[in-house]
């Protein structure tokens, strides 16, 4: 199997282009094959599709808000049904809800764990996308990030590992990945950029040209169970360059 057959690029990485026709005309002629679209895109699902097949893409995966979850699920599961969607990763809680204490860790990992037993019977994996404030300590050593696994229980929720992220949150992310290797269905790829570099970039860097051995981490993420590795930058200074420097580095991290 090549890099490109799992490879994806999140559409957020994309976003300063503001126009879904650009921002798609640059994923495709990078030289992706498939893209991660972002919540608001299933709001209107056949427009989205139309303009997908119109560039020869297709989408991987989706992330979908929480609040779209809650108070939505039937337009979620049809939008993923239009765009032949099967994975969905709810992004982040709520920004006032981020320094909550371990029972509301629990409780938002028992909601999602529910969720996706429902989402699962309509053929949907739901999962979840960390960022670095759940690596902070709520009970004692334990994370929010193990709290909101811990409230999910068997359930089948998911995870995609966003590397980048456990790394910013200063932890290993090897053995997260080999300790919830049974929940993760796909990866964030991106890079950290030296101490002291791509300031304007938040510190962010085009995979490869940052400190993460991602020809390692590639690997690992795929021996865990990623169907899925997404490109992401979270703030590119040029979208396109990003887009194609990304995917030249990882086309040949398998030669």
């Amino acid at each position: 199997m090549s890099v490109t057959d799992c490879l994806s690029i999140q559409l957020y990485t994309l976003r300063s282009l503001e126009d879904l026709d650009r921002i798609l005309d640059v994923a495709a002629e990078a030289g992706y094959r498939r893209v991660e679209t972002v919540g608001s895109q299933l709001d209107d699902a056949a427009r989205v599709k139309a303009k997908l097949d119109a560039r020869g893409l297709a989408a991987s995966s989706s992330h979908v808000s929480l609040a779209a979850l809650r108070e939505r699920p039937e337009a979620v599961v049809e939008a993923c049904r239009t765009l032949g969607i099967t994975d969905l990763y709810m992004p982040a809680v709520p920004p006032e809800d981020r320094d909550m204490a371990a029972d509301g860790w629990r409780a938002v990992g028992r909601e999602l764990g529910q969720m996706a037993e429902r989402f699962a019977k309509k053929g949907i994996r739901l999962g979840y996308h960390n960022h670095h404030w759940e690596l902070q300590p709520k009970a004692g050593p334990t994370t929010a990030l193990e709290l909101l696994f811990e409230g999910a229980g068997a359930s089948p929720l998911t995870w995609e590992v966003d590397v980048a992220w456990l790394v910013r949150g200063h932890v290993d992310p090897k053995p997260w990945i080999e300790r919830y290797r049974n929940r993760i269905t796909a990866a964030h790829v991106k890079d950290i950029a030296p101490a002291g570099q791509n300031e304007d970039q938040d510190g962010w860097a085009d995979v490869g040209a940052g400190v993460l051995d991602w020809r390692d981490l590639w690997r690992v993420c795929r021996a865990a169970g990623a169907r899925w590795m997404v490109v992401e930058h979270d703030k590119p200074a040029d979208p396109a360059r990003t887009a194609r420097a990304s995917l030249a580095f990882l086309n040949g991290i398998e030669g």
